[in-house]
């Protein structure tokens, strides 16, 4: 058991003295084994300068590298596709006004003209930017408005972000797309998606009601009465409300 040494005690006794002999020596041992250590990392870090160096350095490369790309290669090309586009999302905005001559406007947004890039165009040539990825979307719903429905299933499902408004009106747009494929089934999947993937008063309202109408075509009454229900209840102020006391009726006559 250890005890208390006052300072400047001497030990007396041969087994005091030994023990003092002993607590030195592994003192002594502790510190040269630290000391081993440590000259140990310095000769190993002394052998391996060279290569310790050229890490550093390709990892300082790789950093200057990306930082280099970003500032003059990949803002620049932002900025380049941004610009190429404008004169295709003037078509595409046109055309959503337009009662007559759409098609031709929405086949002008998707292949171009004036000289400018189309959206078609702005996917192959800028596809890894955001005014890249953008284009998909509203090339998938240039198609969508077109009857290409296969085309608007593609580009919308490559078409990716967190967007709260354009990630679900894309998810949905995929399910118009199979509605007019006459594939009920998988409309609904992503109708029912694009429903629970925000919630908003624009978005999940208008899917909620796609979803129960395409769920009353399936004789599907409970789910179709669920999803009215919803909006009813969490959405009394949407356009769609308006709509659900019909829908609902028929809902429920099929579970009689």
């Amino acid at each position: 058991m250890a005890t208390y040494k006052k300072r400047g005690y001497k030990p007396n006794t041969k087994e005091e003295q030994q023990a003092s002999v002993e607590d030195n020596s592994t003192t002594a041992e502790v510190f040269n084994t630290l000391d081993e250590g440590a000259g140990k990392t310095e000769a190993w870090v002394a052998r391996n300068q060279k290569y310790i160096f050229i890490i550093i350095g390709i990892a300082a490369l790789i950093i200057l590298g990306y930082l280099a790309y970003e500032e003059f290669i990949q803002e620049p090309r932002e900025a380049e596709a941004a610009n190429e586009m404008f004169q295709a999302q003037q078509y595409f905005d046109t055309a959503l006004e337009s009662t007559a001559a759409s098609d031709s406007l929405y086949n002008l947004a998707l292949t171009g003209g004036q000289g400018k890039y189309g959206f078609e165009d702005i996917i192959d040539n800028y596809g890894g930017t955001k005014a890249g990825n953008l284009a998909r979307y509203y090339a998938g719903m240039a198609y969508l408005h077109t009857n290409q429905y296969q085309n608007a299933i593609d580009r919308l499902d490559d078409f990716k972000s967190d967007d709260e408004i354009l990630a679900p009106l894309a998810k949905g747009g995929i399910g118009d797309a199979f509605m007019q494929l006459g594939q009920p089934e998988e409309a609904l999947v992503y109708y029912e998606e694009a429903a629970k993937m925000r919630d908003n008063n624009f978005t999940t309202p208008r899917f909620l009601l796609k979803a129960a109408i395409t769920a009353i075509t399936l004789g599907e009454g409970e789910s179709a009465e669920d999803y009215l229900n919803r909006i009813k209840n969490e959405f009394p102020d949407s356009p769609e409300a308006n709509k659900v006391s019909v829908y609902l009726g028929q809902a429920e006559a099929m579970k009689q």
